[in-house]
């Protein structure tokens, strides 16, 4: 029997800023590695992680992509900021 893992997608809860938060920590890099990776500040990363910077939707995705976060989880990040999700999962991993 498998065990189901309950994820921020799954229970729709969390601002954008703390989904990144848990993302990146779960990743162990800190703001300023993650501000150099994604071509901007360790000022602006606390920002949006603490909810006194709205990210737009580019750098939801380009913040998304740095940390490696699957497609499920993109589209909570994007749904958390304000967003439509842009993201689908492949035909294969889709449930019937």
């Amino acid at each position: 029997m498998r065990m189901a893992t309950v994820t921020h997608a799954d229970t729709g809860c969390g601002s954008v800023g703390s989904l990144l938060r848990s993302w990146r920590e779960r990743r162990g890099i800190s703001q300023l590695e993650l501000a150099g990776r994604a071509d901007s500040s360790a000022r602006h990363i606390s920002f949006i992680e603490t909810g006194r910077s709205k990210p737009s939707q580019e750098m939801v995705l380009r913040l998304a992509d740095r940390l490696d976060v699957p497609v499920r989880e993109r589209n909570a990040l994007l749904l958390a900021a304000g967003y439509a999700p842009g993201m689908r999962r492949p035909r294969w991993t889709t449930r019937r």
